[in-house]
């Protein structure tokens, strides 16, 4: 099928169903058992909502609840310390290292909690819109926070920059040339939140469409890897990325069919508020993602009310997801964008849920 792509009955959305058909090596093997030898460490819910798959006529809807993942509101605790565990791994024994990052919040502080937990020093650059207490939360790890007034790729450069001082090390969720094996590191640690949903769906059957909330596309290059590497007997799902309409790096990107930045504008998704694609998994979303949509704060305000009444908490980030399936399967043009996402009514969604409300207050 040929992508379609652009601004659609007011939906900003494209799609490639082909990407399906591309393939990929898999995560390594061993993220998973290093997960699991670490403290507090247990399998995040993945919960079936029956009433959205009424609402949007598929068979069953889980959300991947990420709310509380190794002591922290938000599922980047499995990147971070996986990264660092690499990181340190190749240094001397007993070696200190400041642990340095720029952050829209959640990636900040689970490398101030791993620096703190593993005896190091973390600096954290922080761009305008994040909220005070996910900023405070940073603080309390005991990292050293700099606030910079601009975007969130501005912090990126500052934070960069900064990595140049002795004994300093840039631990980042965003690869650019020359600065890809760390950020290859973190997407790696994301792997085992996608091993536990194959686990949790035992039984259930293979997902027929999994949302993905994209900031610089670093989860959304983790979940076109496990699911473009899995055997040819499973069927491939469809992987959709989930973004904020002011921020829509990746939906951009793919529409040009290369990497462009955006100017981001201002969203309760300070998560997501990222214009630039990361280098890394650029690839990967241009070979191997099947469709991106961009919502409105509205629609993420909306899906987290929903989402509470159901009994989770989401911030709007996480929420995102629920957002975008909403925004992709019904209104104008949906039947369309049902058929490009080969969605049915025996179809498994899975939305994941990437930070609970703690991780990133807001009135909804």
């Amino acid at each position: 099928m040929i992508p379609s792509t652009g601004v659609r009955h007011g939906l900003q959305w494209f799609a490639r169903p082909a990407a399906r058909l591309w393939t990929c090596a898999p995560a390594p093997a061993d993220v998973r058992d290093f997960h699991a030898s670490l403290p507090g460490y247990a399998p995040t819910p993945l919960t079936e909502l029956p009433s959205l798959a009424a609402e949007f006529g598929v068979g069953k809807v889980f959300v991947k609840d990420e709310s509380l993942r190794l002591g922290l509101p938000a599922f980047k605790a499995l990147g971070a310390s996986w990264a660092v565990h690499r990181v340190l791994s190749e240094r001397p024994p007993g070696a200190r290292v400041w642990l340095v990052t720029a952050t829209d919040g959640n990636h900040g502080r689970a490398v101030a909690r791993t620096a703190r937990m593993r005896g190091h020093r973390a600096h954290v650059f922080v761009p305008d819109g994040v909220h005070e207490s996910a900023v405070a939360a940073i603080g309390a790890e005991g990292a050293v926070i700099e606030r910079i007034r601009g975007s969130y790729d501005e912090a990126v450069r500052q934070a960069a920059r900064s990595a140049d001082e002795p004994d300093a090390v840039l631990v980042q969720d965003m690869a650019w040339p020359g600065y890809e094996e760390i950020p290859g590191w973190i997407v790696e640690g994301y792997s085992t939140l996608f091993a536990e949903i194959d686990a949790q769906l035992s039984g259930t059957g293979s997902p027929g469409l999994v949302a993905v909330p994209a900031g610089v596309g670093s989860l959304a290059q983790a979940a076109v890897t496990h699911y473009r590497s899995r055997p040819a007997s499973l069927p491939a799902p469809a992987v959709l990325t989930v973004e904020p309409g002011t921020a829509a790096c990746v939906l951009a990107s793919l529409t040009m069919r290369e990497p462009v930045s955006v100017e981001t504008g201002t969203t309760t998704m300070a998560g997501l508020n990222c214009g630039t694609v990361s280098s890394l998994a650029w690839p990967y979303l241009r070979d191997g993602l099947d469709a991106a949509v961009a919502v409105t704060d509205a629609g993420s305000a909306a899906a987290a009310r929903d989402l509470s009444a159901l009994g989770l908490s989401c911030g709007p980030c996480g929420a995102a997801s629920l957002a975008g399936v909403r925004a992709a399967l019904t209104g104008a043009g949906g039947a369309d964008r049902r058929a490009a996402l080969a969605m049915g009514p025996h179809t498994v969604v899975v939305l994941l849920s990437t930070e609970g409300a703690a991780a990133n207050p807001h009135t909804v």
